[in-house]
């Protein structure tokens, strides 16, 4: 085998799992497209020690940590391609070269999909959010809008009041029920029931009806998937989210396929850099346990 260990997505999750392994002086080779799913935002939040920090200013210094220890590879490409073989994995590039190894990491990131409204993807982690944790305090207890996409929006729409005046702009996505319209009351939620147009300005929600609703910051509830095909290849096992499905893991990050782990945001319902970094963490003494001892 070329490697002990390949992970596939140089993000944080990839990065904190090649860590543990590259500390352990394994040969782990990295293959990242350089494709964060927090590229569009220009500050991050809620990690300690790098609050308010860029994306890529963390990204990269994480890079070069990781750098610094001999048993690391870096490639700069697209992984298309992943088998099983002989006694580990083979995983094909872009460039058109197979590279192997004993274990596979899995950590692909996810893509966003959005609602189909115009302006809206144009905003996407610059004006619209997807998690109050990481951006709703900076909107400094200003004017929120919550876009709807279904009752899942409804976690949204409670908790956002916390960071501000919030509008839950149904959007003809659900009728709210009695109940969850005594929800929303109780948190002091107002609803809007006009179907929107387009987004305009930074934060500005346009209305069939030609009003014209501004907001210091926009919420919305993505849809995810991984951005990669590789789990689906290899056989892993998915799991069903509200928010859509993410590869199947155990306490170790060990998929369904033996040999294969995963982390990140493809591999667990929820999206920050703190969390990636302790879910790639362990799937990084995930991987090494499994080399010693199976």
């Amino acid at each position: 085998m070329d490697h002990d260990v390949i992970i596939v997505g140089g993000s944080y999750s990839g990065m904190a799992a090649g860590l543990q392994l590259l500390r352990a002086r394994r040969r782990v080779l990295v293959i990242d497209a350089g494709e964060r799913r927090n590229r569009f935002a220009s500050h991050s939040h809620g990690f300690l020690t790098q609050d308010g920090t860029p994306p890529d200013v963390i990204a990269a210094k994480a890079r070069e940590q990781l750098e610094a220890y001999p048993t690391l590879e870096w490639r700069e490409t697209k992984a298309t391609a992943a088998r099983q073989i002989d006694g580990g994995f083979a995983i094909e590039t872009e460039g058109g070269e197979t590279v192997t190894a004993r274990r596979l990491v899995l950590a692909l990131g996810v893509s966003d999909a959005l609602p189909e409204i115009e302006g809206l993807k144009e905003r996407w982690g610059k004006h619209v959010f997807h998690c109050p944790y990481c951006h709703g305090y900076e909107l400094n207890q200003g004017r929120i809008g919550v876009i709807g996409v279904g009752e899942l929006s409804m976690h949204q729409g409670t908790m956002l009041p916390d960071w501000g005046d919030t509008t839950f702009l149904i959007n003809g996505s659900f009728e709210p029920n009695h109940e969850q319209t005594q929800m929303l009351d109780q948190r002091c939620a107002k609803t809007e029931t006009g179907k929107i147009v387009r987004i305009s300005g930074e934060a500005d929600v346009e209305l069939e009806d030609g009003r014209v609703l501004n907001f210091d910051g926009l919420f919305v509830a993505s849809r995810i998937e991984p951005a990669s095909p590789l789990a689906e290849q290899l056989g892993c096992d998915f799991e069903d989210s509200p928010i859509g499905r993410h590869i199947a893991t155990n306490q170790m990050k060990e998929t369904s396929v033996p040999f294969v782990f995963a982390c990140g945001d493809a591999a667990r319902m929820a999206g920050s850099i703190a969390l990636a970094v302790g879910d790639g963490a362990q799937a990084g003494a995930g991987v090494h346990h499994s080399l010693m001892f199976r």
